[in-house]
């Protein structure tokens, strides 16, 4: 009987400690998966659909901010401001790759890099280390953050949610 009860327990603690070693994993495969340039293993630690939707969002917000209360009246903005909506989301689905999700971590600005494409980082140059520096949180127990400081010194925020025992990157808080 107190066999049993000692495998449970054990049983228990590995799980346990899977669930709060679960957001470093992840952070592991998504540098080495960065690192390599492999796309494949990429997209499997990121929740592609979320991130570009808390992206689009993040911008939407940034550009009604910029125009002001008063612009958006005006039926002329508006009307510009949808095309805009639209470009900008364009540019999300565009820049949401494995090439622009690397470049992002490595503190680049995404749209310096994103454009050159996976192949095209010279193969004698070292690889650089994304999320190299990075802090890292737990914000709940579903909820993981990685915190890097881009090259202007402003914080970028990587957001790892749990599904289930899996961790993956699902949010990138972008400096204001």
């Amino acid at each position: 009987m107190k066999k049993w009860i000692a495998l449970l327990l054990a049983g228990i603690l590995a799980l346990a400690g899977y669930v709060v070693a679960g957001p470093y994993i992840t952070v592991r495969h998504i540098r080495a998966a960065a690192q390599a340039q492999d796309a494949a293993a990429l997209s499997e630690q990121v929740d592609f659909p979320a991130l570009r939707a808390s992206l689009k969002a993040q911008l939407q917000d940034r550009m009604l901010r910029k125009i002001g209360p008063e612009a958006q009246a005006n039926p002329f903005a508006a009307f510009g401001m949808t095309i805009a909506n639209g470009l900008a989301g364009a540019g999300v689905d565009a820049m949401v790759t494995p090439a622009g999700l690397g470049a992002l971590m490595e503190g680049h600005k995404i749209w310096k890099r994103a454009g050159d494409g996976v192949a095209s980082r010279d193969p004698a140059s070292p690889a650089t280390d994304p999320l190299q520096d990075a802090r890292y949180r737990y914000e709940s127990l579903s909820r993981f953050t990685a915190t890097v400081v881009n090259r202007e010194g402003e914080p970028v925020v990587f957001v790892m949610t749990r599904h289930g025992l899996r961790w993956k990157l699902s949010d990138i808080r972008l400096p204001h």
